[in-house]
């Protein structure tokens, strides 16, 4: 990373909740501080100072991720009355947690805006559930968990089918199938965050 990354300090939004997945949430909010940059994590219905849930996908040979408890995760920020314009940038985590937070109509409002305005989303895993539930996926390259392909390809996308620990960039979108891919994910995101 060069120092411009480190002084660049973007604020982030990043939208979860509970059951979200543990390391595709903690490791992007570390990394994203790591390098001088504010990651503001909420969930709606909860202020800041509350937690969620996480859960720890791996990846065990069985014919779907396994699931197990993982970590309390602390939010930093409170969800009512944000401003999305305030913020440069967006994450979505994986996990469970976007399976019901797409049905939110103001987290939908809220993924649009970054669509609207061009700024740099990452999502990662089932993130794209929620992208998909926005709308936003017409006719853009995005990756996600194998299972989300049917989704992405419902809301107008085109799955990406690449390794798990890779990732895929389309103008201000990044994506990846899982948190093994974080190296790839994040530093292409890192590079959007740049421009």
């Amino acid at each position: 990373m060069s120092s411009q990354t480190a002084m660049s300090g973007k604020k982030i939004l990043m939208i979860t909740g509970d059951f979200t997945e543990d390391y595709e949430t903690m490791v992007p909010l570390q990394a994203l501080q790591a390098v001088g940059h504010t990651v503001h994590a909420v969930c709606p219905d909860k202020k800041a100072g509350d937690t969620v849930a996480t859960a720890i996908h791996d990846f065990e040979g069985d014919q779907t991720y396994s699931e197990k408890p993982g970590h309390r995760f602390a939010l930093n920020a409170d969800f009512e009355g944000l401003d999305p314009a305030r913020y440069d940038a967006l994450v979505v985590p994986g996990g469970r947690a976007p399976e019901y937070l797409r049905l939110n109509k103001d987290v939908q409002k809220l993924v649009r805006h970054f669509f609207e305005t061009n700024k740099p989303v990452a999502a990662i895993c089932h993130g794209a559930q929620l992208l998909a539930a926005a709308g936003v996926l017409e006719g853009r390259k995005c990756s996600a968990y194998p299972a989300c392909q049917p989704e992405v390809e419902l809301a107008g996308g085109t799955f990406a089918s690449i390794e798990v620990d890779q990732a895929v960039t389309d103008a201000n979108l990044v994506t990846a199938p899982a948190w093994p891919a974080h190296p790839a994910w994040l530093a292409q995101f890192f590079k959007l965050l740049d421009q």
